[in-house]
């Protein structure tokens, strides 16, 4: 097949470039944080095109010292003739005409990801300036933009360079009118990307460098894929066979990639992309798979004589238990549900995706007798747990609205039914669960005093969780249910609030909570609903005034504000059950005074690492981490 010529024809302009500056949020969601940071993956995204296409191998990614990014890619650099439809080069089209790009139909890409065109321009208007430098034809070809993505002056020839070097790189600067919050770039939320997207696209490599600080660079290429980030996701768990399943095919254009192994945990980590976008709702991919694993598995089953004819078949969440699947596929043309691109809508995929894996999922089966018992008896014991916790959960409906005072005489509930300013604080003992019930807003406040450590559900199966009477207690005052009958709709506060010492003790309890609300709850999680209480560490008093500070850094700071010779006096603040009604109140309950940190999951894979790695039953990664982790200090005699 003979291939389409890369030129000015195959970038297609739908529409000007006018409204970016106004509102941002339209294209990039959000001018916090993550906005930020999607600036950045605009630009790599038009890079990883060239490498899905097969014309890039190399992909660097650089931080500048004034915070600004360099994205170079060895592609065949953008067209630099003149678009017939805009009179100006192809360069200046892309970067400042939205909408303009070769994801069209105009023949320049197959496969794409990014947003469908928009992604360069979007940046250049969102940045104080933007310089892009292409490499074509033994020339290297400079434009810079500036004011919100106008052009300083045309295209031009700056120098030669080798007539085999090809490529684009691009340096931005964003605009801190535009984001206000912070124009500073976090390092590791880029290398995790950055590597999400090495494991992606097989054999292609991507740098990154830090020139904020001396040798920090990291650099990921995968000749394994999606095998390889398998391995890196299960190496805090304990495979229950050793072969990474990979399984792939492509059907009608649409390629599918799916690589699977099962681990000795009782959680499944099932993550699923489309040209390279995360699609963490999942999608008609992820459902075509789904659904040809419960159907294959119990079909082994049956004809193995695992599973006799009356048992029960084993369900979805049976067969998935102990799951780390990693669904990648590739569409010419992806139809997403909503604008931010979380779940793919398209029809005709599932039944794709179901034909590709369960043809090849069974194969293997058949193939490797050992590890198909080795899975389909993990799906059978789950069977068997979750008959008993459905048992167990019985106990955690409530009957009506009078049933939740008598959980174990703990709950205080407050007298709000309106779930949206009402919130519960799981407070770490009866000591300061005392307290926070006089000191609260019995109007909307809630107390769950809990007594001790909850179980750590990173090593336990639903059953034995749903038999603690803590954990029991915690589903209950919720509301939502748990597993299959979950409904966040029926989440009875909107703040859950952790309350714990800002000791070992405490950072522990919150740790074993957070890691409940990721396996049982993370719905909730995701919707943002989880806090976490700062009670102060020090309180400082000079004159009439009363200072409370959260930690070290703020108390210096607080102190050098004041005048020279001031009187203070500090004192580091007691633990939460030592505290009066009016005190914990003050520094902890006062929604005009209280401090409180959001839990969210930016990254739920990191997060699903971490759990297992911190909380799993694995000892090794869990050394290592604190090994590399932690802090040494000198063991001063006093």
């Amino acid at each position: 097949m003979e291939e389409k010529k890369y030129d000015s024809s195959s970038i297609q302009v739908l529409e000007g470039l006018e409204a970016v500056r106004k509102r941002p949020g339209m294209y990039i969601g959000t001018t916090s944080s993550r906005g930020l940071h999607h600036l950045v993956w605009e630009i790599v995204d038009n890079a990883i095109d060239e490498a899905l296409a097969g014309f890039c191998t190399h992909i660097e990614v650089i931080i500048g010292k004034e915070n600004t990014i360099t994205v170079k890619d060895n592609g065949r650099g953008i067209p630099v003739d003149i678009h017939p439809k805009t009179k100006k080069s192809t360069v200046e089209t892309v970067y400042t005409v939205l909408h303009a790009g070769g994801k069209f139909g105009g023949g320049g890409y197959k496969v794409s990801g990014g947003l469908h065109g928009v992604g360069a321009s979007v940046v250049n208007a969102l940045s104080s300036w933007l310089e892009v430098r292409v490499y074509r034809d033994g020339k290297v070809y400079f434009q810079r933009y500036s004011n919100g993505g106008h052009a300083e002056d045309e295209l031009k020839i700056i120098e030669e360079c080798a007539k085999d070097r090809t490529g684009t790189t691009v340096t931005f600067k964003p605009d801190p009118n535009i984001f206000t919050e912070t124009t500073t770039f976090e390092y590791e939320i880029l290398k995790i990307r950055l590597r999400e997207l090495a494991f992606l696209n097989k054999g292609l490599r991507i740098s990154l460098y830090d020139e904020r600080e001396v040798d920090k660079s990291d650099s990921f290429c995968y000749e394994g894929g999606l095998k390889e980030y398998v391995t890196m996701l299960n190496q805090s768990k304990n495979p229950i066979h050793e072969t990474i399943i990979d399984i792939s095919g492509v059907d009608k254009d649409i390629s599918l990639e799916v690589a699977l192994q099962y681990n000795e945990t009782y959680n499944s980590s099932i993550y699923s992309f489309v040209n390279n976008i995360t699609t963490p709702e999942g999608g008609t991919h992820e459902d075509g798979v789904r659904r040809a694993l419960t159907r294959i598995l119990n079909k082994y089953a049956v004809s193995s004589g695992m599973l006799k004819n009356n048992d029960d078949s084993l369900t979805g969440d049976d067969v998935r238990e102990g799951l780390t699947m990693i669904i990648s596929i590739k569409h010419p043309n992806p139809q997403f549900e909503g604008q931010t691109k979380t779940k793919l809508g398209n029809a005709e995929v599932r039944g794709i995706s179901d034909k590709i894996f369960s043809t090849a999922f069974e194969r293997f089966l058949m193939e490797h007798p050992d590890e198909a018992r080795a899975i389909v008896d993990k799906g059978m014991t789950a069977s068997r747990a979750r008959v008993a916790a459905k048992k167990a959960r019985e106990l955690t409906r409530r009957k009506g609205d009078l049933d939740i005072t008598n959980f174990y005489g703990k709950l205080s509930d407050c007298k709000s039914k309106d779930a949206s300013v009402s919130e519960i604080f799981l407070v770490e003992g009866d000591s300061a669960g005392g307290s926070a019930i006089k000191g609260r807003n019995s109007m909307t406040q809630a107390i769950l005093p809990l007594r001790g450590k909850i179980l750590n559900v990173e090593k336990a199966r639903l059953d034995r969780a749903l038999s603690n009477e803590e954990i029991r207690t915690i589903i209950t005052a919720f509301g939502t249910g748990i597993g299959e009958e979950f409904d966040l709709s029926k989440l009875r506060y909107h703040k859950i609030i952790i309350m714990t010492d800002a000791d070992v003790d405490g950072s522990h309890i919150r740790v074993l909570l957070l890691t409940l609300f990721y396996r049982f709850f993370r719905p909730i999680v995701e919707a943002g609903h989880v806090f976490a209480a700062q009670p102060p560490l020090f309180v400082i008093k000079h004159g009439k005034t009363i200072k409370y500070v959260l930690n070290e850094t703020e108390r210096d700071e607080y102190l050098a504000s004041l005048p020279e010779n001031t009187k203070y006096e500090i004192a580091r603040m007691k633990g939460l059950g030592e505290m009066d009604a009016e005190e914990l109140n003050e520094t902890t309950m006062d929604i005009e005074k209280r401090v409180l940190r959001q839990i969210t999951v930016e990254d739920a894979m990191l997060a699903d690492e971490t759990f297992a790695q911190l909380m799993g039953e694995e000892v090794e990664p869990r050394r290592n981490f604190i090994e590399e982790n932690a802090v040494y200090v000198e063991n001063l005699d006093v």
